[in-house]
């Protein structure tokens, strides 16, 4: 299109306007010479010549006049000194008998008339004077004798207009035959002279439309001959050009269709790759997804098995081996979840929460998780969370502690010695979000620049020893990264070797500032005495308390005496204190203590210290939740000073024992839940279905449900929303998920319907306590361990290497309880006729729904009964139906009904046993 345009735009907005522009300015030049200029010097002459011939006769009359007067003066002389009036009037008679003179009038010296003839002129009108007085003084005679007297004439000049208007008439008519004369001889010269400039004109509007087959005629005598010829040869160059020019522009736009049908193919072909890119992806995620599954449902049995090994008696090269396989199977569930991750990331799928959340809450909740691996490398593990962070905030809680818990991992994995703290404070503020900063500060290794350069990268470590050394993929940096990004923040890192490092990033998040953080307690009033090795932890007690108001008292030396006004004593004992010979000095120094006393330690729960406090107290294990270290402190101080601590900690809604509500449709899932938290000293309440706990809550409160995902009926979910419109009670309280399957976006869709966490059966007793103590605000407990003696239970070893009842596993499934076992095997048992039926009837019909609710409650049963060949079947059937549909599941269908039928033989030939 831009060739095509070009010998157009040339003629267009060249030539035409320039031949046109000649033509108008010929045409303006001739008419100024043949007309304007002949008719202007005809005009100029005209109004002399009238001047001249109107200035002529005026004097001719003034002297013919004039003349006559003179002439009569004598007479009139002469008659005026006889007094001859009849004289008088002949004489006067005469000079009235003059066309233009209408009245004579003799004055004397005095001015008296001495006569006066004629009629006088009528007043002249405005604008027209053609009146003259001529006044002719009489003064001498040829006698000499003076006569003093005056003539006056009234002489009417109109005659005089009316000549001149004669002749001005004339003059018109001669100026209008010469303009006519003047403009037709100039029409037909500016027609003669313009007619070739009208046609180059015409000819060049012809080029510009695209029609040159017009030429201009060079045959006549004109001067523009020779422009004509030189004009009729750029119409041939530009036809020339134009038929050059067409003819590449056609073959330039065969071109470029061949060059567009061709980019056409290709959008298609890159369409089709897409489309079969998505889908590759979208397969290559279920296919994650699917054996994430598969991966592990071995390897829960793997870490299941290794948990039960640990507990019998081994030789220290067996404990050895048995460590080594516990750590290959943590990191490959770590992988596991880290490829997950990572695929979800690169596809874009990942999706961000908006959920309420505490940082003070979630920071101890990632430090409690992590205090196991710094506590067997006796490091100080912290989290400081500055005042002026707000409690309500909102973003992806999850998300954050994944970020979090990577980066404390990482920190003590690199650490060999000294302390791990996370600081959370307030970057930047505005009316609606707020802008952290998290800090995770280490005194591990360090890194090189080089080596930080290289953090944040896929498979990537700071050095290629690392993944040896410590293990790792590699993706876990990367994975927080995104997740940053994808939060709106920025991370990095600040390192030098050997001198430790510290990671940190930024997360916007919703909220306002709220200035510094209220008290969690007031202790005004109260004295306290603190000894605290570690500076840190010392400096952030000291913070905390004196912000509640309390007076506080540093002991700098080892375990010395505090005052005696003291009301409590905080101390630390750290890992070199944890000896049987210093534990001993310890105790000691305890039994002299006037005031309750809290020992804060560097150990896990189950193996803190056997220490006896005369005076009360706690023993705390490090590190502490703030919420923790709030309720004991209050707990400790309420006796003595109850009015001093006006926010006492959070407590359940029931007074006295806090009552659990347990929903669920198996009788060995409730009987198995009753059991477990009768041993941790709660009520407990179970029904059987959605309807009878939404029948119950009507009338009665609980403080925590445990409530079961798929149930017959109103299932787990409409159950939970139905509970939260019962009253204000039920819309904050606890309601935890218990299901037997749940991936990771099953769980977040179960946050989003209103549970407050997901129970992954088997429950697990150690992480059943941990969320009980979350939510209702107790003390930690641990359960009961189980036996480590040896099981005299028979069992039947199957087909393959898995046994059909293995009561050891179901031991340790019921927290150590043998006769539990028994009891929940006895109902799986009660219940094998009909979860069978129930099966067959939904495989006939094909019903997808019915027998996902089958095999659920079947795999449910099996997760607390020592059941392993029949549970890793029902575990394996209901992930294939979840991911697959009813496709694949008849070889695995008869493999159940076969394992249901070596379970019945098992029971008829171990009756006595198992009743």
């Amino acid at each position: 299109m831009a060739l095509q345009c070009t010998p157009r735009s040339l003629a267009s907005h060249i030539t035409p306007y320039r031949v046109e522009g000649l033509t108008m300015l010929i045409r303006t030049r001739l008419l100024l010479l043949l007309i304007f200029i002949p008719m202007g010097l005809v005009l100029l002459f005209s109004f002399f010549f009238l001047q001249h011939g109107n200035h002529e006769r005026r004097e001719a009359l003034e002297e013919r006049i004039t003349a006559s007067a003179i002439l009569l003066a004598p007479s009139l002389q002469q008659a005026i000194i006889d007094g001859q009036e009849t004289r008088l009037q002949e004489l006067v008679r005469r000079l009235l008998n003059i066309e233009e003179i209408r009245a004579a009038s003799l004055f004397d010296s005095e001015g008296e008339t001495i006569l006066r003839l004629g009629q006088p002129l009528p007043t002249p009108r405005q604008g027209a004077n053609h009146q003259w007085q001529l006044r002719l003084p009489l003064g001498s005679g040829e006698l000499g004798d003076e006569l003093p007297a005056r003539l006056e004439l009234a002489v009417d000049t109109s005659s005089l207009a009316l000549s001149h208007y004669h002749n001005l008439t004339k003059a018109g008519l001669a100026w209008l035959i010469t303009g006519l004369a003047l403009f037709l001889a100039a029409y037909l010269i500016i027609r003669r002279v313009t007619r070739p400039l009208d046609d180059i004109r015409q000819l060049v509007r012809q080029l510009n439309s695209g029609n040159y087959g017009h030429r201009l005629d060079t045959h006549s005598s004109s001067e523009l001959a020779g422009l004509s010829h030189g004009i009729n040869s750029l119409a041939d160059r530009l036809e020339h050009i134009n038929d050059d020019m067409q003819r590449h522009i056609e073959q330039t736009t065969h071109d470029l269709q061949e060059s567009m049908d061709t980019i056409e193919i290709k959008n298609i072909e890159l369409d089709m790759a897409h489309r079969r890119a998505l889908e590759a992806n979208r397969i290559k995620s279920e296919f994650l997804a699917n054996m994430s599954h598969e991966i592990r449902t071995p390897l829960n049995g793997i870490i299941g098995f290794c948990q039960l090994l640990a507990r019998s008696p081994l030789e220290a090269r067996q404990r050895e081996w048995l460590n080594h396989v516990s750590k290959a199977s943590d990191s490959l569930l770590s992988l596991i979840n880290d490829i997950l991750d990572f695929s979800k990331l690169e596809a874009g799928k990942m999706q961000l929460e908006n959920l309420p959340l505490d940082m003070v809450a979630l920071v101890d909740e990632v430090l409690c998780l992590q205090a196991p691996q710094a506590h067997q490398k006796s490091l100080y593990l912290m989290g400081l969370v500055y005042d002026d962070v707000p409690d309500a905030l909102w973003g992806d809680p999850m998300r954050i502690k994944q970020v979090l818990t990577n980066l404390v991992h990482n920190a003590i994995k690199f650490t060999h010695q000294g302390e791990v703290i996370v600081r959370v404070m307030v970057e930047d503020a505005d009316s609606c979000q707020m802008t952290l900063r998290v800090t995770v500060s280490d005194t591990g290794i360090g890194l090189s620049p080089s080596d930080t350069s290289r953090l944040f990268k896929a498979f990537s470590q700071a050095s290629a020893s690392d993944s040896r050394h410590y293990g790792g993929t590699g993706l876990g940096l990367m994975i927080c990264r995104q997740l940053v990004e994808q939060m709106g923040g920025e991370i990095g890192v600040e390192s030098r070797l050997r001198h430790g490092s510290t990671f940190a990033f930024t997360l916007p998040l919703a909220g306002k500032a709220e200035g510094i953080r209220p008290p969690d307690m007031a202790l005004e009033g109260l004295c306290i005495a603190l000894y605290e090795p570690h500076a840190t932890t010392r400096h952030a007690l000291e913070h905390l308390l004196s912000s509640c108001g309390a007076e506080i008292r540093i002991i700098d030396h080892e375990l010395a005496a505090p005052p005696n006004d003291t009301d409590l004593l905080i101390a630390g004992l750290q890992y070199e204190d944890l000896g049987l010979a210093r534990l001993a000095y310890v105790q000691q120094y305890l039994n002299t203590l006037p005031c309750p006393c809290i020992l804060q330690v560097n150990t896990s729960p189950l193996e803190l210290p056997d220490l006896h406090l005369p005076h009360g107290g706690e023993i705390l294990t490090r590190p502490m939740s703030r919420q923790t270290f709030v309720r004991t402190l209050t707990r400790l101080l309420e006796p003595t000073d109850s009015e001093a601590l006006a926010a006492p900690p959070k407590r359940v809604s029931s007074p006295g024992v806090p009552r659990v509500l347990i929903v669920d449709d198996m009788p060995s899932n409730r009987l198995l839940l009753e059991q477990l938290l009768n041993d941790l000293g709660l009520e407990s309440h179970s029904c059987m279905s959605g309807e009878e706990a939404l029948a119950l809550a009507q009338g009665e409160n609980f403080d925590l449900v445990l409530m079961d995902i798929r149930l017959p009926g109103m299932d787990g979910i409409a159950t939970t929303q139905a509970l939260r419109q019962v009253n204000a009670h039920w819309q904050h309280c606890p309601i935890i998920a218990v299901t037997a399957h749940a991936m990771a976006d099953e769980h977040r869709q179960l946050h989003q319907q209103g549970f407050l966490n997901v129970l992954i059966k088997p429950v697990d007793h150690v992480e059943l306590a941990n969320l009980l103590g979350k939510h209702l605000n107790l003390p930690l407990a641990a359960l009961p361990a189980p036996s480590g003696g040896e099981d005299n239970t028979p069992t039947v070893a199957a087909q393959d290497e898995l046994a059909v009842v293995d009561m050891r596993l179901g031991t340790r499934l019921a927290a150590g309880r043998e006769a539990l076992a028994k009891d929940t095997l006895s109902l799986l048992l009660a219940s094998l006729d009909d979860s069978e039926e129930a099966l067959r009837r939904a495989w006939e019909a094909r019903d997808e729904e019915a027998f996902l609710d089958a095999i659920h409650a079947l795999n449910g049963a099996c997760r607390y009964c020592g059941v392993p060949q029949l549970a890793l079947l029902a575990e394996t059937l209901e992930t294939r139906i979840r991911t697959r549909g009813l496709i694949d599941v008849a070889p695995l269908l008869d493999e159940l009904h076969d394992a249901m039928a070596r379970l019945r033989q098992w029971q008829q030939h171990n009756a006595p046993f198992y009743k």
